[in-house]
C-alpha cells in the first residue's frame, strides 16, 4: 500500500538540507527519532512495509460514515493489529508533548480498510487548548502492494502576535501502474509550548502488534518562502 503526493514545484523549491532513513525495522510498540535535520518546518515522504496483515483488527461497518469518530475512539496510544503505526511530528524531546499522525488497518469483509489519522490529544501543555482529531479512509489495495506511503508538510504561520505550527497531511494514493488513485487531505493546526523551533523533535513509531518497516523516508529543512514579493 503507498501513500504519495504530487509534488508542488513552487514547495520543493523552498527544500533544503535533506536526510534518508531506509529499511528500518520498527517492532511492535517500537519507536525511534529521525534526526539530522530540524522539525519545526519540514517536508517528508514516508513509505512503510507491512505485513502480518492477519494481525488486522475486525472492521464494523458502521464505522465507514464517521472515520473522525474512529479516531477519537482509537487513538494513537490505543494498541492494534496492523497500526496504528506512523510518525509523532513537533514532539518535544521526551515527547511529553507530540502530536500523533498515523495509519490503522482493519479486516473488513472482502479488503482492508485503512484509517488515515490526526490525533492531537498530546500536542501541547497549554491548558483548555481545542484538540480535534480528524482523520479519513483511504482506499488501497494493500495485499497488491504491501506498502503504505505517506507526504506530510509541517509549517510555521503567523496570526495575529502569535506564530503555531500548522501539520498538512497531502496524500495520493496510486496503485497498478498508477492506473488508479484517490486522495486524502488533512490539514490541522497544534498548539505546542515545547516542542517549537529547534525543540520540535520527529519520531516513528509502531503501537501495532504486527512488526512493520520504514521502507523508505526522506526529510527536508524547509526555508521560508518570499511573501508577497518580501
Amino acid at each position: 500500500m503507498r501513500w504519495f503526493v504530487c509534488t508542488i514545484e513552487e514547495l520543493e523549491s523552498l527544500r533544503s538540507k535533506h536526510i534518508i532513513v531506509q529499511n528500518t525495522k520498527v517492532p511492535s510498540g517500537g519507536f525511534f527519532e529521525v534526526q539530522g535535520i530540524y522539525y519545526s518546518q519540514v517536508d517528508e515522504e514516508l513509505t512503510f512495509e507491512v505485513t502480518r496483515l492477519e494481525k488486522s483488527e475486525a472492521f464494523d461497518p458502521s464505522w465507514t460514515t464517521n472515520a473522525q469518530a474512529l479516531c477519537g475512539q482509537k487513538r494513537a496510544n490505543v494498541r492494534g493489529g496492523a497500526g496504528p503505526l506512523g510518525l509523532y511530528v513537533l514532539a518535544s524531546a521526551n515527547m511529553e508533548e507530540r502530536t500523533s499522525v498515523f495509519f490503522r488497518i482493519f479486516k473488513a469483509q472482502t479488503k482492508y480498510k485503512v484509517l488515515m489519522c490526526h490525533d492531537p490529544t498530546r500536542s501541547t501543555l497549554r491548558p483548555n487548548m481545542y484538540k480535534p482529531t480528524f482523520a479519513g479512509f483511504v482506499d488501497v489495495d494493500i495485499p497488491e502492494s504491501g506498502k503504505i506511503s505517506r507526504r506530510s508538510l509541517l509549517c510555521s504561520i503567523n496570526l495575529l502576535d502569535n506564530g503555531f505550527p500548522c501539520i498538512i497531511i497531502l496524500t495520493t494514493l496510486w496503485w497498478r501502474a498508477l492506473g488508479q488513485g484517490g486522495t486524502t487531505c488533512i490539514t490541522s493546526r497544534v498548539y505546542s509550548n515545547t516542542a517549537i523551533g529547534r525543540n520540535a523533535h520527529l519520531f516513528v513509531f509502531n503501537n501495532g502488534l504486527a512488526n512493520v518497516k520504514v521502507s523508505k523516508l526522506e526529510a527536508w529543512e524547509m526555508k521560508r518562502p518570499f511573501m508577497n514579493g518580501a
